[in-house]
């Protein structure tokens, strides 16, 4: 068999392959060409998707101007962090002064340190929607890390206390 292409009887002219944009033979330069555009998704295009229910749970993101001033004005408690998981985005904080345990998002939490269980913290509270009848930790700070416990940045780093 030879290296070069034969032509099979009628069939259309095998063509020489093109050179690439940007390659020494090409004779457009790379800044003419254009990208397709594509269309921008903004999830998965998963079955169950006409069918999921969004949170309800008010993140920093999504959060209202009015409901962050309210939270920002409001006053500062106390408690202990009672459990947090990374990998689920939330935890509970039990205040200081008693009561039910307070719900924690994870865009709440500021510092470098991932909060575990014992850690003391501080936190404003705000409510959520939509009836407004439980609240959440907002603005959580570690004043004191548990000692004897490994604690984890954001970025994964492990040390001890």
């Amino acid at each position: 068999m030879s290296s070069q292409a034969t032509p099979i009887q009628g069939s259309r002219p095998v063509t020489p392959p093109l050179a690439s944009a940007g390659s020494p033979r090409s004779r457009v330069p790379p800044e003419s060409l254009h990208l397709p555009t594509c269309r921008h998704r903004d999830r998965s295009p998963s079955p169950m998707r006409g069918y999921l229910i969004p949170s309800p749970l008010p993140t920093r993101r999504n959060r209202t101007c009015s409901a962050t001033a309210r939270a920002a004005e409001g006053p500062m408690f106390s408690g202990v962090c009672k459990c947090f998981s990374r990998s689920k985005g939330h935890g509970f904080i039990t205040p200081s002064d008693g009561g039910n345990d307070v719900f924690v998002h994870i865009s709440d939490i500021e510092g470098e340190y991932v909060p575990v269980e014992g850690d003391e913290v501080s936190y404003k509270i705000c409510s959520i929607p939509p009836k407004h009848e439980k609240i959440q930790a907002v603005e959580v700070t570690i004043t004191h890390l548990k000692p004897g416990t490994k604690h984890e940045t954001w970025s994964g780093h492990v040390i001890s206390s």
